[in-house]
């Protein structure tokens, strides 16, 4: 049997996380660059991606950049690929949620969710592919969400892309994962980020929330850890098309 420490080793990986400026992708930055990975940060606010970098140090670098331009894709592709080489591993953690009533969705608003949340994560995992599949390796991480299965007030293009995204990961497993590539996705329940802090910001609300989750808690970044590590490591090789619900159980209930 090969050391199971050795299964989340993720030493010589190269690691593009997008949304890395804030919240999970920051959380997950640190993460894989604690297992051994150089990280590549992108995100479009440079001075909270110099913070991540101060904070990570050598194992760190950073790209300014809107992932959801499809114009910069190849661009961008040459960018996170400078500071280390190619990227192994791909992690879409940018996103956005209006929290607009279905009658007050605009055109622009429903475009810019839907560019974002799934077009922004098939594009860029597309052009990163062709060097993944060279090596034979790949990890493509997506972030799904509750509203991937629930409908939630506020939420029809949020719940529209994310519900997306969990189709766009099992396809993504059929087309990429004979190369060596996996493709899951992670569903986060209730944490405390930028994305959810109207949410946060009401305790009542919040303790609402936790109250309806198995463990009666709402998640911290801790929770996102193991999870986010197993996906991009050698300890989930034959696993793809997933979605890992991080949620305390929320939707089991």
């Amino acid at each position: 049997m090969s050391n199971p420490r050795a299964l989340f080793d993720l030493t010589g990986r190269v690691a593009c996380i997008t949304g890395a400026s804030s919240g999970l992708g920051r959380r997950a930055a640190i993460t894989l660059a604690a297992a051994g990975a150089n990280v590549v940060g992108v995100a479009r606010r440079r001075e909270a991606l110099q913070s991540l970098k101060d904070e990570v140090g050598g194992a760190a670098a950073f790209v300014v950049a809107d992932v959801a331009d499809r114009e910069g894709i190849s661009s961008l592709r040459d960018a996170v690929s400078e500071p280390f080489g190619a990227p192994d591993i791909v992690v879409h953690a940018a996103g956005i949620n209006t929290r607009e009533a279905a009658s007050d969705v605009t055109p622009a608003g429903w475009d810019k969710t839907l560019a974002l949340n799934l077009s922004a994560p098939f594009f860029l995992s597309q052009t990163l592919v062709p060097e993944m599949q060279t090596k034979g390796w790949g990890r493509i991480v997506n972030f799904a969400s509750l509203q991937t299965f629930r409908a939630f007030p506020g939420g029809i293009a949020y719940g529209a892309s994310k519900a997306g995204v969990g189709q766009m990961t099992r396809a993504m497993a059929e087309a990429w994962s004979a190369s060596g590539i996996t493709a899951n996705a992670i569903g986060p329940g209730f944490f405390p980020t930028e994305l959810t802090e109207a949410v946060f910001s009401d305790p009542d609300r919040a303790a609402r929330n936790a109250e309806q989750t198995c463990m009666g808690r709402n998640g911290t970044m801790e929770d996102m850890d193991g999870p986010l590590l197993f996906l991009c490591s050698d300890a989930s090789s034959y696993v793809t098309g997933q979605i890992l619900m991080v949620d305390g159980g929320f939707t089991a209930k």
